[in-house]
């Protein structure tokens, strides 16, 4: 049987169109999963995730001291971050080190802390240091210092130069732009296995001198009409609009600083977003949500009463990162509270580490909290402790540690938890008149402060500080650390994570007062993502409750029983 012969020259172009077919389909793919698999902020029913390799990921993070991104010093923070059980560090890139000289930068910092960092299998969250840092402008090129006149000051009411950025400096904002599209595009390059996966633009921006720039060019700006876009923020009708002083009355000049910090810092992460779409972060050194007092605090960040302002101004800004630096149990949850909306994923960028407020890493869970993390976790810089003596590591390090190390194996299966609204909390509270602890002496009797978690047919009873059998023991820990979370993972069925309490179920609802037990308690630890279940408790460990009193993650099952009948499952 014969064939036809074919023509050599057509059978290669038909090939070579089905290779190019085929060869262009396999990149469009592999470009589409690539840039599905860019970090990005999730949102549904309210909730929200840091999506990280196509899931939710809770960052365990811990932030090194200002100073510590050189070369020099790098070895220390990594020698810190292997103590901490992080999963996440969060480190900044100072602009006076990127571009030393116009238009001249330098890379190797970038490219040997997201070098390092993925030898060690850790995420990073860069922190662009530029146009702010805690309010002023330190970390400004150097050329650009020197150029005052250029690259200017807010000025106060008096007509003096204060330590902080002018926002109307057209001059410094096409520098910031130019500066931060570089980093993002040279990130993009570098970064293809998203070791960087989020960027914090500028650190704490606002002023603290002077509510607002009184030079001529703000105070013309200030007598203009408010933008539309900033009636709408507000929740004022455009038919009312006017200059900000007619509009905003005794807030005309901090909504007005606020307009102008935010509009800037939006036009920064919107160019560098237009390179490489990583979420961006705005953090804020932000002012007491329960007694604000008049505008003393730093004006011009993301404040919990301008958070729409600043959203309105600054669209491409993913969330907006509340620094808690406050003391006091009650204000400390109320900031947690205000920033997690909606509208803005919880996450702290910046807190203490020491004492009991690691226990807050908890409460933030228990508000949706995407992440955490401790300031100044480094071996840079010597700590002093109460006694006056140089803290050793283990003493700097424990408290974050004890947190990390239970969670890091799990930090995926807590984050889709969360995400899907399965997780409650609860932190050992102190009673707020003894918040001030007057002379550092802590009141044990009345810190001791027990809660009730309610769940769908369950009541969770916890008692907090630490037990001896069946009684609280007369020994608590210096501070009020204790803390819980549970996440119901099906009928009857929780896991438990805590330390320094013990917990009791309860039924509710239709079922309370019915008889229960325990069908099983399960102490173990997870392994990618799977409960491994090392030992079964019972007996002495059971009857009187659930002891954490060390670190522990427990698997609970829960049935009811009625004498005279079978067991039966609540549903």
């Amino acid at each position: 049987m014969s064939f036809p012969k074919m023509n050599f020259f057509r059978y290669k172009k038909t090939v070579n169109h089905i290779l190019s077919i085929f060869l262009l389909v396999t990149t469009l793919g592999i470009s589409q999963t690539k840039e599905n698999l860019i970090p990005r902020i999730e949102t549904q029913n309210g909730r929200h995730a840091l999506i990280v390799d196509g899931e939710p990921y809770l960052v365990l993070g811990a932030q090194s001291n200002n100073s510590s991104s050189w070369p020099a010093t790098l070895p220390q923070v990594w020698s810190a971050m292997d103590q901490l059980h992080i999963n996440t560090l969060e480190i900044p890139i100072y602009w006076e080190q990127f571009e030393p000289q116009p238009g001249v930068y330098d890379y190797s910092v970038m490219d040997s802390i997201i070098k390092q960092a993925r030898e060690r299998d850790l995420r990073v969250i860069l922190l662009w240091f530029a146009t702010w840092k805690n309010g002023s402008n330190h970390y400004m090129p150097q050329w650009m210092k020197l150029k005052p006149d250029t690259y200017f000051n807010m000025v106060n009411k008096n007509g003096e130069p204060i330590d902080s950025p002018s926002p109307h400096a057209q001059a410094t904002l096409e520098a910031d732009i130019k500066a931060f599209s570089m980093f993002m595009n040279h990130l993009k390059e570098v970064d293809p296995q998203h070791t960087v996966i989020m960027v914090q633009v500028q650190n704490e921006p606002g002023s603290w001198g002077s509510v607002r720039d009184y030079s001529k060019e703000a105070n013309k700006l200030f007598e203009s009409k408010v933008p539309k876009e900033a009636l709408k923020a507000m929740e004022v009708s455009s038919n009312n609009g006017g200059t900000w002083k007619q509009v905003f009355g005794e807030h005309a000049e901090e909504y007005f600083h606020v307009w102008h910090v935010a509009s800037y810092i939006g036009q920064v992460a919107s160019a560098g977003k237009a390179i490489y779409s990583l979420p961006l972060y705005v953090n804020g050194a932000i002012r007491n949500p329960i007694n604000p007092g008049p505008p003393y605090y730093q004006v011009g960040g993301p404040n919990d009463n301008v958070l729409d302002l600043w959203k309105a101004a600054a669209p491409d800004i993913d969330l907006l990162a509340p620094d808690i630096y406050f003391k006091d149990t009650q204000t400390y949850l109320k900031s947690l509270e205000v920033y997690s909306t909606k509208t803005n994923p919880l996450f702290v960028p910046e807190t203490f580490w020491h004492e009991d407020f690691p226990k807050f890493f908890y409460a933030a869970l228990g508000e949706g909290a995407i992440g955490y993390a401790p300031f100044g976790l480094d071996d840079t810089r010597l700590r002093i402790g109460p006694d006056g003596k140089p803290m050793t590591a283990k003493d700097m390090y424990e408290p974050t540690a004890l947190n990390f190390k239970l969670f890091k194996p799990m930090a995926d299966v807590i984050a889709k938890l969360n995400y899907e609204g399965h997780i409650q909390t609860a932190i050992q509270l102190l009673p707020i008149d003894h918040e001030a602890e007057k002379g550092g002496a802590v009141d044990r009797e009345n810190y001791v402060t027990d809660q009730t978690i309610s769940l769908k047919s369950w009541d969770l009873n916890i008692a907090f500080g630490t037990f001896d059998r069946m009684s609280r023991s007369p020994f608590q820990p210096k501070h009020p650390d204790g803390r819980l979370l549970v996440a119901e993972l099906d009928t009857n069925e929780f896991l438990l994570v805590g330390y320094h309490c013990r917990v009791m179920f309860e039924p509710s609802g239709k079922y309370a007062d019915k008889p229960w037990w325990f069908l099983s308690v399960e102490e173990g630890h997870y392994e990618n993502g799977t409960f491994v279940m090392d030992r079964i408790l019972n007996g002495d460990q059971t009857d009187w409750g659930l002891n954490f009193d060390t670190p522990k993650v427990l698997r609970v099952k829960l049935y009811t029983r009625q004498l005279k009948s079978r067991p039966f499952l609540m549903d």
